[in-house]
């Protein structure tokens, strides 16, 4: 796949960019490890003066980020807006709170293990390299490089290949907000130069947010070198609605859920499993809320929703509701490509799916939600569990029991009830099953590339 920024609305291809060759590449990795020596020796209060002067850049050029956000992959300008002011809520929530988050942790009675002092300290383990995806080119950026920095590691970023002005954007980002040259910066390379990098000695670890084969390659690669690492990959997440629910909220809640960043999220909601009881009136009103969103130009400020960001992603949404539909599945609306230039989809909703159709376990990154219709809780968590994916969960209920069961029963890393699965810098970020491991954000977030050192003093 070229390196080029190729504007989803139209299928223009606007700029291409030359690969960095192997001996800038390798510049890059010396000056990662050198300015490692340097950061590691830097105090909290240092790393957090210069992570908020990149909040303050980032937010000063909000508008202009945003803008190319929109160019690259699609989503609205509002949305892109919005993503870069997490990001700078982000950082500085890292620039207050890590050296709390990574402080020493003392052994309240040291004399149980013979020692006068005990403690566990987190300390940084060197450079990482970071594998990320166009879907949120900002945040998935930032949601790891704020916490790494901020423990004292430095970053190599290799971006999506269709976000490369973004990619190149966060490049200067951290050094102009004063961290030291090569303390983060991007790799301009193709998926076939990971391997190299992620091989190198210089390298310690690597995070990856992505499909599950990306997830599958760069794990098999970092175990061989002994490495660590963290995924988040897929998520088909379910949406269970019981009959307590707010309807009215669940249904607005199910489209922005489905629909936001015009479908192309882990966690937007996926699989609505709806009691019997109110499917009928949450089908009727989903539908009529999902027909009336706003498909159009991302740059307008009234669009609700811009075009999928890949013409192989838009052909992948279309094969599976052929595949559905072919099968006996039900399109409620939706589910016809406009004959228009660009990667359009249109928000889809579908019913009656089975499991001999590909979308009853496969993840749908396009704009189309599935209807199911159950009879109990144990149905729906059944029918809730039944991928291969655990990242995100939504369960809407009133009643305490039924919450309980749902945080009990459901194969995720992240519940919500009563709301929409989203990411907060001060909570724990990952999935289970195929979904990956580890965890981004919160106080695990910044732990996970550290190393975890006992200390013991007699």
């Amino acid at each position: 796949m070229p390196i080029a920024t190729v504007n989803p609305a139209t299928g223009e291809t606007l700029e291409e960019f030359d690969p960095h060759p192997a001996e800038e590449v390798d510049r890059r990795l010396a000056a990662a490890e050198e300015a490692f020596r340097t950061l590691r020796r830097t105090t909290f209060d240092t790393r957090a003066e210069w992570l908020r002067a990149a909040a303050d850049l980032l937010e000063a050029e909000r508008d202009e980020v945003a803008k190319t956000v929109t160019t690259e992959m699609g989503k609205t300008l509002t949305s892109a807006r919005a993503e870069a002011a997490k990001c700078v809520a982000g950082m500085r929530y890292y620039a207050d709170n890590a050296a709390g988050l990574l402080a020493d942790e003392p052994l309240a009675d040291p004399s149980q293990v013979g020692a006068s002092r005990a403690y566990v300290s987190y300390q940084p383990i060197g450079p990482v390299l970071a594998v990320m995806p166009w879907n949120f080119p900002l945040w998935q950026v930032v949601r790891f490089a704020a916490p790494a920095l901020m423990a004292g590691n430095t970053g190599l970023l290799k971006h999506a290949s269709n976000v490369p002005r973004t990619a190149l954007y966060l490049d200067q980002l951290f050094t102009r907000a004063g961290f030291p040259e090569g303390a983060f910066a991007t790799l301009l390379i193709g998926s076939s130069d990971v391997e190299r990098v992620l091989t190198d000695p210089r390298v310690r670890a690597a995070t990856l947010t992505g499909s599950e084969p990306a997830g599958a390659a760069v794990a098999a690669i970092a175990g061989k070198a002994i490495k660590k690492t963290v995924l988040e990959l897929g998520g088909s997440d379910p949406f269970v609605v019981m009959p307590s629910a707010d309807l009215e909220e669940s249904v607005k809640v199910a489209t922005v859920a489905r629909c936001q960043n015009n479908g192309q999220s882990c966690i937007a909601a996926k699989r609505f499993i709806i009691h019997e009881d109110v499917y009928d009136e949450f089908a009727e009103r989903f539908v009529a809320s999902m027909s009336a969103l706003r498909v159009g130009d991302p740059m307008a400020d009234d669009t609700d929703m811009g075009p999928l960001a890949t013409e192989s992603g838009r052909d992948s949404v279309e094969q599976l509701v052929a595949d559905a539909v072919g099968k006996g599945a039900k399109v409620l609306c939706g589910g016809d490509t406009p004959d228009r230039a660009g990667w359009w989809y249109p928000p889809t909703v579908i019913a009656d799916v089975t499991p001999s159709m590909q979308m009853y376990a496969d993840e749908v990154f396009g704009p189309v939600a599935h209807l199911y219709r159950v009879g109990s809780l144990e149905e729906a968590v059944e029918i809730a569990n039944i991928t291969p994916f655990g990242l995100g969960a939504n369960a809407w209920t009133q009643d305490s029991a039924e919450q309980a069961a749902f945080v009990r029963d459901l194969e995720a890393g992240l519940v919500f009830v009563n709301g929409m699965v989203a990411s907060y810098p001060a909570l724990p970020f990952g999935g289970v099953k195929h979904s990956g491991y580890g965890r981004e954000l919160g106080a695990p977030g910044p732990r996970e590339f550290c190393n975890t050192k006992t200390v013991w003093i007699g």
